[in-house]
Order: structure tokens, then C-alpha cells, then sequence
């Protein structure tokens, strides 16, 4: 399957903003894999694009895993990205995801409250006790949007921006992400990915203060009968 380019996939863009729409697999920037990440690619795009010399300016306003698909927020100027991170201080961008979910759970929708723990070695978190060391409280909320025999999509939204949140959070209420073998799915994707997509960002735009409302691509969902 041939990969996408970056002018492709973009969901956004203006003098300040570009917002790409990840492929899973992809990493959001480097790390010590040395694969090169969706920062440098958008970079290079830019570059290109605007026929710009020496070194682009790109900097990345949040991260999603790396099996995950979706929205990804990059700024093209400082001023732009110092005051995003703000943004994303105070809470004010709404982070929706579509997740597609072993079984189905019992509410239509409800908001889900742990306290997870980090595991740096494992790459892992944990829902511990609330007393607990290192415990951080999570909160979520979940609606279902539709069902099929195996499996129920639901549309998540984050109160807080804890380490692999979405994916603990629902693998404890007993329903992990189809394809998330780290957090106990019977099998893996075929293509290495998980069935969680970041899906739709809304915030206000950190010059124009416009409303910004962007929707990711279709997650790939299963037949009714699966």
C-alpha cells in the first residue's frame, strides 16, 4: 500500500497552524528508534512547499502513540506554538478519539475515573490506588456509536492527558482497544496498529481566535457481523 504524502493529509493549515493527519506506525517526532518522524516530514513539506531556505521552523503542539492514528497539531511559528502550549496547559483543546473496542460495555456512555501509574521500563501504565506512589488521576468519558458483534465503537474524550489513558482506561472496565495486545487484546492488527484514532481536535485558534474544528479519516471499522 503506497504511503500517503504529507499534502495529503493535511487536515489544516494556515500561517501558523498545520495539522496532519498521522498514519499508525508513525512516530509524531524523533526518538531513539532513529525512524524518521511525521515532525521532519512536515518540515520538509514546508520547505518545499514555500521554497524556504536554511532551517523551517516546526513544532509539535501534542503527541499521540505511535500505533494510533489521527489529528496532530503542528505550529509553524513560535509565537504560534508558545501560545498552543498554553492551550494544552489549561485544557482548552478538545482531544475526541473513535475507539473500536473488544465486547461491548454494559452504559451506553459514561465518565471513567482511575488513578494510573507509570511504568517507565515497561513502557507501560498502571491503575493503581489513589494513595498510591506516583498515582495520577485519569478521567474520561465514553459514549457508544455503534455496535457490532464482537466488537462497539465509542467516541472518547479526555479530561486529562495521562500516558496511554484511552487504552488503560477502557482495558480496566474490561473492554481493550481491538489490536492493543499490550493492554490484553486477543490479537494483534495486521498492520501493527491499534483501533484507536484521534479523531477530532476543536480549540480556538491561538492569533485569529476563530473557532477550529478538524476531523481526522475514517478509522477503519469493522462488518456488523464481526
Amino acid at each position: 500500500m503506497r504511503k500517503s504524502s504529507i499534502s495529503e493529509r493535511i487536515l489544516y493549515e494556515d500561517n501558523h497552524l498545520i495539522i496532519v493527519d498521522k498514519l499508525p506506525g508513525e512516530i509524531v517526532q524523533g526518538d531513539k528508534t532513529g525512524d524518521e518522524p511525521l515532525l521532519e516530514a512536515v518540515r520538509d513539506y514546508l520547505k518545499v512547499t514555500y521554497n524556504k531556505p536554511g532551517n523551517v521552523f516546526c513544532g509539535l503542539v501534542h503527541r499521540i502513540d505511535r500505533p494510533v492514528g489521527g489529528a496532530v497539531i503542528y505550529a509553524k511559528t513560535s509565537k504560534a506554538l508558545a501560545r498552543m502550549n498554553e492551550l494544552v496547559k489549561n485544557h482548552l483543546i478538545r482531544k475526541i478519539y473513535w475507539a473500536l473496542v473488544e465486547g461491548c460495555p454494559e452504559q451506553e456512555e459514561a465518565v471513567l475515573t482511575n488513578f494510573l501509574r507509570k511504568n517507565e521500563k515497561l513502557n507501560k501504565s498502571f491503575c493503581v490506588d489513589e494513595h498510591a506512589e506516583g498515582a495520577r488521576k485519569a478521567v474520561l468519558s465514553y459514549k457508544i456509536i455503534e455496535k457490532y458483534n464482537r466488537y462497539s465503537l465509542l467516541e472518547v474524550e479526555l479530561q486529562t492527558g495521562r500516558h496511554h489513558q484511552i487504552r488503560v482506561q477502557l482495558a480496566a472496565m474490561g473492554h481493550c482497544i481491538k489490536g492493543d495486545l499490550k493492554y490484553g487484546a486477543k490479537r494483534s492488527n495486521p498492520d501493527g496498529s491499534i483501533s484507536l484514532q484521534a479523531h477530532r481536535l476543536i480549540f480556538e485558534h491561538p492569533v485569529s481566535h476563530l473557532p477550529i474544528d478538524v476531523t481526522a479519516g475514517e478509522l477503519t471499522k469493522p462488518k456488523l457481523t464481526e
